[in-house]
């Protein structure tokens, strides 16, 4: 899958991405996709589901990771004709987050790299949010996104369903 030449590209509406919408829908953008890289937008709100006193807590971007991943799956979906499903976030290790929340207003850059896509949809994603190249958090997500025919009829999206 090449980031320039398939149907997933050029860039969509977050919808076409992945299946959260409203309050849940927390990507801005996709900008590059390819067969194992995925780059995504995030500005942080200043008000929304997950702001403290401080901004968005930390610990969302665990989330901000999985719709990431989302986007990818997504992405690959629509390479080979079908349309965004469904998946499920197993877990996440090493999670660090070097500033306890993300700034409202902050512009901030999602990176998740899959080092691993099982036959069986077992997935492992090295991931990181940066802001103006400084690395806020980090974290390996463990993903799982069930097989096509147990999922007849379903028109959500990818591993970062959460």
């Amino acid at each position: 899958m090449s980031d320039a030449t398939n149907d997933a590209w050029p860039p969509r509406p977050m919808d076409a991405w992945v299946p959260h919408r409203g309050a849940m829908s927390l990507l801005d953008s996709v900008e590059r996709c390819d067969d194992h890289d995925v780059v995504a937008r995030v500005r942080v709100p200043a008000q929304g589901l997950f702001n403290g006193e401080d901004g968005v807590h930390a610990w969302v971007g665990i989330e901000y990771m999985a719709q990431a991943v989302a986007a990818w799956s997504g992405a690959r979906a629509r390479v080979r004709g079908g349309s965004p499903r469904i998946g499920y976030l197993l877990g996440s290790r090493r999670y660090e987050a070097a500033v306890p929340a993300f700034a409202p207003g902050a512009e901030l850059t999602v990176v998740a790299h899959c080092e691993l896509m099982g036959d069986n949809g077992m997935g492992m994603f090295d991931c990181r949010i940066e802001q103006d190249g400084r690395v806020l958090a980090s974290g390996r997500l463990s993903v799982f996104e069930p097989p096509h025919d147990s999922q007849q009829g379903s028109t959500q999206s990818g591993p970062g369903e959460g």
